[in-house]
């Protein structure tokens, strides 16, 4: 798998993860707290895509 997919791939899984843990304490899909979750995972499954293909984990 090429460095762009696999980057997509833990984009794709963090903003989801990120965006689904507000459900636990009862907050919309379309909340704040949702929206800024799910930005974060983002931002670290692309942190987390650089320390996989970078070989420093």
């Amino acid at each position: 798998m090429g460095n762009k997919t696999l980057t997509w791939v833990f984009v794709f899984i963090g903003s989801t993860v990120g965006s689904v843990i507000p459900l636990i304490w009862g907050a919309s899909e379309l909340s704040f707290s949702s929206i800024l979750l799910g930005g974060l995972g983002a931002i670290g499954g692309i942190w987390l895509s650089f320390k996989m293909t970078s070989g420093h984990y």
